[in-house]
């Protein structure tokens, strides 16, 4: 299944598919959850505005809708959103794990419903005879030779070309709307506890700040700034642990098309992360300068949120724009953090190796030092001006760094497309036509046609030599 979702157009619902616990149902865009065969439960208890998917995440558990509920959820907005198009590929994994039998009927009912439009492979260990019933094709495959399966009676086929095989669909178009934008903030401003969470414990954290370094010696600055800066880093820092699951289920959720666009879901999230660091630097800021003297000018707030976000940017690039895992994302992500102790020289001005000593210019932190009244006279190699200009560049060098590696990375992504595309038109043969008749019949003798016409079309545009084409 998933060289089939790699390899083709389609829409794929895992197994066990992800999706963000607290997104209240009623928000999903245009979606009618009236036609669920539980949700008349919902409407008599009163709770239909308020029931979310259900689960956890991130160590957080939010009530709601069972993980068989979850499933009939899927097929039900798969179902709703198709009702418009035809000739759409969809992979299903399972689809009938983890729902009991009372609502066998509501998915196989859907599959009946879907598959009039539609071309649908699954892959199942319940309910086999229901399913072998309904099915056109069976594709088996061995645990020994994975080279091979066996289609119907066709023994020995290709396994590749029966992959590229079952591309005889489209990928499913979506429509624009405003729809996205707000589910959006339905979900992860108004829902999603977590923000409510950064709140409290940024509250309680100045607090304690506040009661702790109250009236301060000004020549204490680097210190009172050294614990400001730790506390608005560990404020945001376990929002920003939770951008991989979320990627995660995002991704997952726009495969079984709940919303039209993962570039505008990233987009969005990256701009609330990055306002909640703006926010929690003026936290820090305030708290700052009430308990010390002599750090009120805007400079050094611009500091301090660029000395937060350097640590920061790197988590969210790695955490949103990629598909690390987790541990990968914490550990890379938290580099710049523990190269800053070390190479920055400012928990010891003057120190280190010569040689080493250089790489504190690569490091916001130095430079928000220079800054710090009595400080940057001790610190080693302090600039004369343009500090905040050099501490502003220093903060995006891990961004810098990130798109340059994303830059390579897209190059090769294209050059694997381009011969996954290449050994796709090596297989499209006489033989991989007749599968594809063998497997879809008419469908498929309809849009071969259509293909070849097309071909034809063009041959005859571009060049005085005839094509042939192979009639089926």
């Amino acid at each position: 299944m998933n060289d089939v979702h790699k390899s083709n157009k389609c829409t794929y619902i895992r197994q066990y598919h992800s999706m963000r616990p607290y997104i209240p149902v009623s928000k999903i865009p245009n979606f009618d959850p009236t036609n669920l065969p539980y949700w008349s439960i919902y409407e008599r208890e009163g709770k239909t505005d308020t029931i979310k998917v259900g689960g956890t995440m991130a160590g957080e558990f939010t009530a709601g809708l069972s993980g068989g509920q979850r499933k009939l959820l899927l097929f039900e907005l798969i179902c709703q959103r198709m009702r418009k198009q035809s000739e759409l590929l969809i992979c299903l994994d399972e689809p009938f794990a983890g729902v009991t039998d009372d609502f066998v009927p509501f998915i196989v009912e859907r599959l009946e419903e879907l598959r009039k439009k539609h071309n649908i492979i699954l892959v199942t260990n319940d309910h086999v005879n229901t399913l072998t019933n309904m099915a056109d094709n069976t594709i088996t495959v061995s645990a020994i030779d994975r080279t091979k399966v066996k289609i119907n009676d066709l023994e020995g086929v290709d396994r590749q070309r029966a992959i590229f095989a079952l591309s005889l669909g489209d990928e499913y178009a979506y429509e624009s709307s405003g729809d996205d934008l707000k589910f959006f903030f339905d979900v992860e401003v108004f829902s999603n506890g977590a923000l409510f969470g950064v709140v409290m414990f940024s509250l309680f954290s100045f607090g304690l700040f506040l009661l702790s370094f109250w009236d301060s010696a000004e020549d204490q600055a680097a210190l009172v700034a050294v614990a400001g800066g730790m506390i608005s880093f560990f404020c945001v820092q376990p929002y920003v642990l939770t951008l991989v699951e979320w990627r995660n289920a995002m991704e997952e959720e726009a495969e079984a098309l709940m919303h039209s666009s993962k570039d505008l879901n990233r987009t969005l999230k990256t701009l609330l992360t990055v306002f909640m660091i703006f926010a929690i630097a003026w936290g820090e800021y305030g708290i700052i300068n009430a308990c010390i003297n002599g750090l009120e000018a805007f400079k050094y707030w611009v500091a301090m949120f660029f000395d937060t976000a350097s640590m920061i940017f790197p988590l969210i690039c790695l955490g949103v724009y990629t598909h690390m895992d987790f541990q990968s994302v914490q550990l890379l992500g938290s580099l710049p953090f523990l190269f800053m102790i070390f190479f920055s020289t400012t928990f010891s001005p003057g120190a280190g190796v010569e040689g080493v000593k250089e790489l504190r210019y690569l490091f916001a932190r130095f430079y928000y030092w220079c800054m710090l009244p009595d400080v940057g006279d001790v610190m080693d190699g302090c600039p004369e001006d343009n500090n905040l200009l050099y501490l502003i560049l220093s903060a995006l060098i891990g961004v810098f760094l990130f798109l340059v590696v994303q830059l390579v990375l897209a190059f090769q992504n294209k050059s694997k497309s381009l011969e996954i595309q290449r050994l796709k038109e090596s297989l499209e043969d006489e033989a991989f036509h007749q599968l594809q008749i063998t497997m879809y019949g008419e469908k498929a003798l309809k849009r071969l046609n259509h293909m070849a016409s097309s071909v034809h079309s063009k041959k005859s545009n571009h060049s005085n030599h005839g094509g042939a084409v192979v009639e089926a």
